[in-house]
């Protein structure tokens, strides 16, 4: 294994990768509707959220961590090659906003377990679509979270 890197199944998401998540989710305690229309509160938490509901911040914060462990769990699962933390939280961020499931079945994941490191990060771009619409946050977030996973690629041969 590469200095640094390990398999993501050994690492649990950073409190920079949980800041990384909440400025790019944001955090309110009252229910509302994404921009595709998805009931969520908190900091993008969505599963058995109905409009007019309310939270804390203590709760809030609960969400997050949950929510991002689940995350991380299809990470873990779907990531077959060593990574560094960094590496892991950026695919967290993403795993949580697009759901374990598609990070499972993307191309990132499959060019990252094929070895091609700069092939997966490249893919980071093709995600700031939702609902055929494309969104500026997402633009945002997938460059951030593209520079923060291509922190842990092999410096490229020119």
């Amino acid at each position: 294994m590469t200095r640094g890197k390990t398999l993501a199944a050994a690492f649990v998401v950073s409190a920079v990768g949980l800041g990384f998540i909440a400025a790019h989710e944001g955090t309110l305690l009252t229910a509302y509707l994404d921009p595709v229309g998805i009931p969520t509160i908190c900091t993008g938490h969505t599963a058995g959220v109905q409009l007019g509901q309310r939270a804390s911040f203590e709760q809030c914060n609960r969400l997050l961590v949950l929510d991002a462990g689940v995350a991380g769990k299809a990470v873990a699962r779907c990531t077959h090659v060593a990574i560094t933390q960094a590496q892991y939280d950026a695919l967290v961020s993403f795993a949580f906003n697009v759901g374990g499931d598609a990070y499972c079945t993307s191309t990132l994941a499959r060019r990252l377990n094929a070895g091609d490191c700069w092939g997966a990060a490249a893919q980071f771009d093709r995600w700031v679509y939702a609902k055929g619409r494309r969104l500026p946050g997402l633009v945002k977030r997938r460059a951030e979270e593209r520079r923060m996973f291509e922190t842990g690629c092999e410096p490229q041969e020119v």
